[in-house]
């Protein structure tokens, strides 16, 4: 199942739920409780960390010596009893406790759902272009999608596009770190090539993957692991308002958000408390007039068009004057 259609199941479910066997026999009714973050994100750590002392990657086939690496290349192998690291290859867990000069494997600390998550990050490749989506941009990659014991549930060989909003929420922490390619061009067979682009591997906890929800061949409560090559982005404009996305998480943590059991919270990236977040809202500040149309010097940037109030018009009910 793709990365796309697992992220609509996602926004289609609900955390805790009941979910029948082919017979429909209502005896095999599974029920999928939901846990506390915290305590969930501690034992998926502890997992991680037990992955990253018996897998190991081969890291001769990538840093500086090949100077466009590819996720495709990458073989990460489980470290069998009494067997020895091969010549070339790199435990992960090394990484973790001494420094490397050609690669890192980061341990990320992010905010979600008001829980403290720790997403590894393994460096192969920075990428060489200069651009980095936001949390919230469209990309072009590459991408591999495993449980812990390896098994495939996902992957692309061909370059796909995604909305990072779309997808579970490691993705949007994550590639911001990347860069995309150096240089993009047409090769003889038809196809665009990519050089020095971004290339890394995601160890997501579940509460930064599918967390509570049971799909396709993810079960619940499983951390994840994602190799990708990040190849192009563009920067999204979800309501077509002007206003670039990303510049509508009012706050700067990297989410939207809106507390529907109190739309006048003042930490809301909702300007108007009208329930739709900015980036989402046509008519931010809630004056009747559009965004797009605060754009008073028609420059296409309606965030320098300050009015009386010192802030933008667009964010100010008071100002009503319109370009239309």
């Amino acid at each position: 199942m793709s990365l796309r259609k697992i992220s609509f199941l996602i926004l289609s479910l609900v955390l805790v739920f009941s979910a029948c066997k082919k017979d429909d026999d209502a005896d095999d009714i599974v029920t999928v409780e939901l846990e506390d973050r915290t305590e969930q994100q501690a034992k998926d750590n502890d997992s991680l960390v037990k992955y990253f002392k018996n897998h190991y990657f081969n890291a001769s086939d990538f840093g500086a010596e090949n100077g466009n690496p590819k996720i495709g290349d990458l073989v990460i192998t489980e470290l069998t009893e009494n067997a020895t690291v091969p010549e070339g290859h790199i435990l992960l867990n090394d990484l973790l406790e001494e420094d490397d000069p050609a690669f890192v494997l980061e341990a990320k600390s992010v905010v979600y759902a008001e829980t403290d998550y720790v997403v590894y990050i393994l460096h192969l490749n920075e990428g060489g272009g200069a651009e980095s989506p936001h949390f919230c941009d469209d990309v072009r990659v590459r991408y591999e999608g495993t449980l812990l014991d390896g098994s495939v549930f996902d992957s692309a060989v061909t370059p796909v596009n995604f909305d990072l909003t779309t997808l579970i929420p490691a993705w949007g922490k994550v590639l911001p770190s990347f860069n995309t390619a150096e240089t993009i061009s047409d090769s003889t067979d038809g196809t665009i090539a990519y050089t020095n682009h971004g290339a890394g591997v995601m160890f997501v906890p579940s509460g930064l993957g599918y967390f509570a929800n049971f799909v396709s061949d993810i079960p619940s409560y499983s951390p994840i692991v994602f190799k990708f090559d990040l190849l192009q982005t563009t920067v999204s404009d979800h309501d077509l308002d002007g206003v670039p996305s990303y510049m509508e998480d009012l706050y700067g943590d990297g989410e939207f958000t809106v507390n529907n059991d109190d739309l006048e919270d003042d930490t809301d990236d909702d300007t108007d408390g009208d329930g739709t977040p900015d980036y989402l809202d046509t008519d931010d500040d809630g004056d009747g007039v559009f965004t797009i149309y605060e754009d008073i010097d028609e420059d296409g940037d309606p965030t320098n068009d300050i009015g009386a109030n010192g802030i933008a018009k667009y964010l100010d009910p008071t100002e009503t004057e319109s370009n239309n």
